[in-house]
This record gives structure tokens, C-alpha cells and sequence, in this order.
């Protein structure tokens, strides 16, 4: 029995939110009374997989294909069920992401494993094995009763601290069997954006909405991001509108972020908004409606015009920074 917690990598490079799953599965392990198994897959040098051990990881499962190199949703779902297989895993822990969406429900079905996803904490029990997780957009917690055998989990991103557990993992390489007719996905052409922070990684996000007016009236967003070392992002009326490009677009429709700090500004708060950013772990809104939804889900807000308020905060935190 054990324990398999599925880590991505970028070009070879592990995240924070890698860490988190290693960190949350592994003392899921320890309530269970197992071993951690961490698997990754695509090329990554053995001192990178090390780092999976420093959160508690008993083992690493390198799988590595000539197929593996980009992502394709039948191969992966291949990869991490064989290795659960091996592995004897009984409770396999994914992200909660884009990726993670498409990957946790195919390994559940060809698992025949009951799956909860978006999970926020350890179970609160194990007989029966309960979870809770966010519904109705993040107005309220359910209790979840996983009775399968075998039980899939995806963790919201920012919901568990990271635990430093340093342990001597063992470093196994995995060829997992692949077939041509898995291959769905044929990548012709990569372009990628340098020296850009990506929203989805952001510890501090500054997001504008159609209180800005119009898209002349972004600077004060891009300064205040960039005093605080953080990148922005919009509402979906602001990207409809053409202000702002569509990978800026927060929200249900868009992407779902958890900084560890949301700045909310001129924007009404619209459930479907909020969907996307309740995980943030502080939430600022600045709108000059005192009525707006977007302050029954903030942890300060404040009531005045983003015109004037947003100079003085640029201004504050420029003082603290410097």
C-alpha cells in the first residue's frame, strides 16, 4: 500500500505547488500508515528529483519515454496507473489544475477509483474516508465519503503549507509501456514567453476590472504589480472588451489562481469571478461601491475611487519596499 502523488514539471524544473502535494501526501501517508511514493514524468536530472525527498518523499518514480515529452492526456493516464499499480497505491493525490482536471478523472475511471476533487485538507477521518471541499463556487464546505477501495484526491493549489521532511528516497527509473495508439496529441511548434511572470505562479496578483473605465487607465495596475514584485490580471468583461488579453482573465471561465495575495481592483466581485481567486489567501478589494459582492469575500477592502486610492498605495508600498 502506498501512497502516489503525481508531481509536474516545467522544462525539467519542479514548482512550489509540487512541494505542496509531496508535503500533503505525505502526511496523508503517515495517517494511513504507508510510504510515499512521489512520481514524475519527462526528463529531470536526478538532483531535481532529490528535491521531492526534502517533503517527505520515500521513493521517486522517474517515468521517462521518448512519447512523454509534452503532455497527452491518454499517455499520462497510463503512465500514473501503471505505476499505482506497481506501486500497490491505493489513494493517488493530483493537482488541482488545469491539468490535473483533465488527468484525475481518466485515472479514476481506469482505476475504478471513487475521486474527490479540490480538496482543502487532510481527511477528517478515515472510516469512512471523508474529505472536505468547496461547492456552489466557494459559498460553502462539503463533506465527502470516498467508499471505493481506491480513492483519487486533486488539492487545491495554496490550501496546505509546505512540510520540510528531508528523507534518503530511493530514485527508481520507470520505461512505462506506451502504445502508438495512446498518442493523441502532436505538438508542431512551441513558443514561449521569457523573463514574463505566469499568472498561474504568482505569489501576489493585481487585478483590474471595468471600474478602471478603459484600458488607458491600466497603469496604476501594472505599477502598483510591479512594486510588489507580482504580475495582473483582469475580470472577464475587461478581456471581452479587448482592454486586456484573454491569458489575464480570472475566474471561473478563466484561470484559477491562489496567490497569497489578490488585489481586486474596480471590480464588483461577481460569484463567477470569485470562483477563480477565493483560494488566495488575502484578498484586498478596492471599489468605491460599498455594496459590491466583492467585500463579503475580502479580508480588507477599501470604499473610494481607484483613481485616488491607488496612487497612495503605490506610493505606500513603494516606502516599505524601499
Amino acid at each position: 500500500m502506498a501512497v502516489l502523488v503525481y508531481t509536474e514539471n516545467w522544462d525539467g524544473k519542479f514548482k512550489k505547488y509540487s512541494s505542496e502535494l509531496v508535503s500533503y501526501a505525505t502526511k496523508l501517508a503517515e495517517m494511513l500508515g504507508t510510504q510515499t511514493v512521489a512520481l514524475s514524468i519527462g526528463d529531470v536530472e536526478e538532483g531535481e528529483l532529490n528535491q521531492l525527498a526534502n517533503y517527505g518523499a520515500d521513493k521517486v518514480v522517474s517515468a521517462k519515454h521518448e512519447k512523454l515529452k509534452y503532455l497527452d492526456n491518454q499517455a499520462f493516464t497510463s503512465v500514473i496507473s501503471q505505476v499505482a499499480e506497481k506501486e500497490n497505491a491505493d489513494v493517488v493525490v493530483i493537482a488541482h489544475n488545469n491539468n490535473g482536471k483533465a488527468l484525475a478523472p481518466r485515472v479514476s475511471a481506469r482505476m475504478k477509483a471513487g475521486i474527490c476533487s479540490e480538496v482543502k485538507e487532510l481527511p477528517s477521518q478515515l472510516e469512512p474516508f471523508t474529505v472536505t471541499k468547496k461547492v456552489f463556487s466557494g459559498k460553502a464546505f462539503a463533506k465527502m465519503v470516498i467508499k471505493s477501495d481506491k480513492k483519487i484526491l486533486t488539492l487545491a493549489q495554496n490550501t496546505f503549507d509546505l512540510v520540510e521532511n528531508p528523507k534518503d528516497a530511493e530514485i527508481e527509473n520507470f520505461e512505462p509501456e506506451i502504445s502508438d495508439e495512446l498518442i493523441k496529441t502532436e505538438v508542431k511548434d512551441v513558443q514561449k514567453t521569457t523573463n514574463q511572470l505566469l499568472l498561474t505562479d504568482a505569489e501576489i496578483v493585481v487585478s483590474g476590472g471595468r471600474g478602471m473605465k478603459a484600458p488607458e487607465n491600466w497603469k496604476p495596475i501594472e505599477e502598483l504589480a510591479e512594486v510588489l514584485g507580482g504580475t495582473t490580471a483582469c475580470s472577464r468583461p475587461v478581456s471581452d472588451e479587448g482592454w486586456r488579453s484573454h491569458e489575464e482573465h480570472t475566474g471561473q471561465t478563466g484561470k484559477i489562481i491562489a496567490p497569497n495575495l489578490y488585489i481586486a481592483v474596480g471590480i464588483s466581485g461577481a460569484i463567477q469571478h470569485i470562483a477563480g481567486v477565493s483560494d488566495s489567501k488575502c484578498i484586498v478589494a478596492i471599489n468605491n461601491d460599498k455594496d459590491a459582492p466583492v467585500f463579503e469575500v475580502a479580508d480588507y477592502g477599501v470604499v473610494g475611487d481607484a483613481f485616488e486610492v491607488m496612487p497612495k498605495l503605490i506610493e505606500a508600498a513603494k516606502k516599505v519596499k524601499s
